[in-house]
């Protein structure tokens, strides 16, 4: 087990995040930092894309002949993360001056297996180039093995910045997205600064890699500080089944001070059982992303805070590392990039979140 040498300099973690991720039954990837330190040269790669997506595109010299795009990503769904990511890609892939047709697939989250895989063969048919597909379900992973052994499409596996020890010889193209551990920590030391040693719920999305990073790495730290877990459920990672879950959770139990959930469809249907069992100014919630609706609940005091993801950076990323791979230049992309987070709660004022929304909507707003 590969639990040595990433231990973070924050006061607090020191002695838990090696506990937490040895625990894990299913670590079989490396946390972001701990890959850094295996592939000390994917810090500096990163560090230097990171200076790139800041900045202005900067056109190609010479246009390419087009190159074919697929994206099939779980879009259906109350999050606006999907929906600006294809965007941001595009809109900053025009500004590059790169030319590109682009077929793009939305699929329920979590319950779309066999539709994802007659797309992939679609994807094949189609001779596609660049395939961006996400990690959500445990089923998932043989699908993206099957794409990198027996397909020439490059692989961008998109909201995933854990790379994988099974893939690490034949890697995707990229991993991008915004650390699901370090967004679950950040809300963690928010939880733990205003419910002290407090009990509470947990809502899943369904199980697999998004669950666990999100929903176990907080059970992990919340322990540490003296939380106590009263129950948690998982769900089909719809609003509707967060609803029916949450409801039942707290027909058997109330006295809680807050509900993690792990993504925004959660989010909303935990904050509709609160509302229907009147309980929503006695229970908080978090969101977990903050996009448009999240931001929009928090400021009318329906959320209590949530990790804000600088969201179009993430299509940016995608964009860069296909123009620098047009021009010869794969090796100035790194393996990893991931984007930055902002804490927003019922605290951080309205002119605050509007500076955070020009920079992370920047492509992507009308």
């Amino acid at each position: 087990m590969r639990c040595k040498g990433w231990l973070t300099p924050w006061i607090g973690l020191i002695l838990i995040w090696p506990m937490m991720l040895c625990a894990q039954q299913n670590a079989d990837f490396w946390h972001l930092e701990e890959f850094y330190e295996t592939f000390p040269q994917q810090k500096k790669l990163s560090v230097d894309f990171a200076e790139r997506i800041k900045s202005a595109g900067q056109p190609l010299v010479k246009r390419n002949d087009p190159i074919r795009i697929f994206v099939v990503y779980p879009g259906h769904q109350v999050s606006d993360y999907w929906r600006r990511s294809i965007k941001s890609l595009t809109a900053r892939l025009d500004e590059l001056n790169v030319a590109y047709q682009i077929y793009h697939h939305s699929t329920r989250p979590a319950v779309a297996i066999e539709q994802q895989k007659r797309l992939i063969k679609k994807a094949l048919r189609y001779q596609t180039d660049y395939f961006i597909f996400t990690l959500d379900v445990d089923q998932h992973q043989e699908l993206v093995s099957t794409i990198l052994l027996k397909s020439n499409m490059k692989l961008i596996l998109q909201n995933i910045t854990t790379p994988f020890f099974r893939w690490q010889s034949v890697p995707p193209f990229m991993y991008v997205g915004f650390d699901h551990f370090k967004g679950t920590e950040l809300l963690s030391q928010y939880y733990q600064q205003k419910y002290p040693k407090a009990k509470y719920s947990l809502v899943y999305r369904s199980p697999g890699y998004i669950s666990q990073a999100r929903g176990d790495s907080f059970i992990a730290l919340q322990k540490a500080h003296g939380g106590h877990l009263v129950a948690s459920e998982y769900t089909d990672a719809s609003l509707h089944g967060a609803k029916r879950k949450a409801y039942e959770m707290l027909q058997q139990e109330t006295d809680i001070e807050y509900i993690y959930a792990c993504s925004t469809d959660v989010a909303f249907g935990v904050r509709r059982a609160l509302e229907r069992l009147g309980l929503a100014d006695r229970i908080a919630v978090n969101g977990w992303g903050g996009g448009e609706q999240e931001l929009k609940a928090i400021l009318e005091g329906e959320l209590d805070v949530t990790v804000m993801r600088m969201s179009d950076d993430n299509g940016v990323a995608m964009a860069e590392g296909i123009a620098l791979d047009l021009q010869g230049k794969k090796h100035l992309v790194p393996q990893v990039f991931s984007g930055e987070f902002k804490l927003v709660t019922k605290a951080t004022s309205p002119i605050e979140i509007e500076q955070y929304k020009r920079y992370a909507f920047r492509y992507s707003s009308p």
